[in-house]
């Protein structure tokens, strides 16, 4: 059985990972490792800091130790120092959001980043551009963030989290040619706002399974 262990800046994408696990990548171990103080300190900070890089190496360090066939990191936030960690161990490292990015440029040249929390768009903007400089092509990205949505989640206000980032996303979808959800935890309001237009919406839980069963080298179940 392979192993997967999967470094998390807050609780709210476990469930969602049990359940795509389950249904994606149903005989591999998932372990999962939840720092809350990770984003609570990019947060305040405005950005990622070179301590919770730091941070975030010695939980991939400890998970490559422990057996891991891969690593996955689970926030946009961190994204860059993923990248780091992917340099430092010899086990796959996929970062969750990755594939959404590659999928968003072969969608459109214009493309909408949602976010609910300001650490996020950097890092994901950052990461789309890059995907298009490498494939050769000219994209614009534009921002928007639905503030208070994430704190409304954290105190379990879901119908609040999700009428502002519905209202946002739709917003986006009338003014781009794809949406690009930079969070996992926004990923269960596509089927909300499906019916609103054409334009296609992205989240990452999904997408970025699909790139770690691929690491893995495992078959679609």
């Amino acid at each position: 059985m392979k192993t997967v262990y999967a470094i998390h800046t807050g609780p709210v994408l476990l469930d969602v990972l049990r359940t795509l696990f389950s249904e994606m990548l149903p005989d591999v171990r998932l372990v999962n490792v939840v720092d809350d103080s990770l984003l609570a300190d990019v947060r305040t900070a405005g950005s990622l800091t070179a301590a919770v890089s730091r941070r975030i190496l010695g939980y991939g360090l400890i998970a490559a130790s422990s057996g891991a066939d891969a690593i996955l990191n689970c926030c946009s936030s961190v994204g860059e120092a993923a990248d780091v960690l992917a340099k430092i161990v010899d086990v796959p490292v996929v970062k969750i959001d990755d594939r959404m990015a590659s999928r968003a440029i072969d969608l459109g040249s214009r493309i909408g980043v949602m976010a609910t929390l300001a650490t996020t768009l950097d890092p994901t903007e950052r990461l789309i551009l890059c995907k298009a400089a490498e494939s050769g092509r000219q994209v614009q990205t534009k921002r928007y963030l639905a503030d208070s949505a994430f704190d409304a989640l954290l105190a379990g206000h879901a119908d609040r989290h999700d009428q502002l980032v519905r209202a946002t996303v739709e917003r986006a979808m009338d003014e781009n040619d794809v949406v690009v959800l930079a969070q996992g935890s926004m990923a269960r309001l596509i089927p909300l706002v499906q019916g609103h237009s054409s334009v296609p919406v992205l989240s990452s839980p999904r997408l970025g399974i699909e790139a770690l069963r691929e690491k893995l080298n495992l078959p679609v179940p």
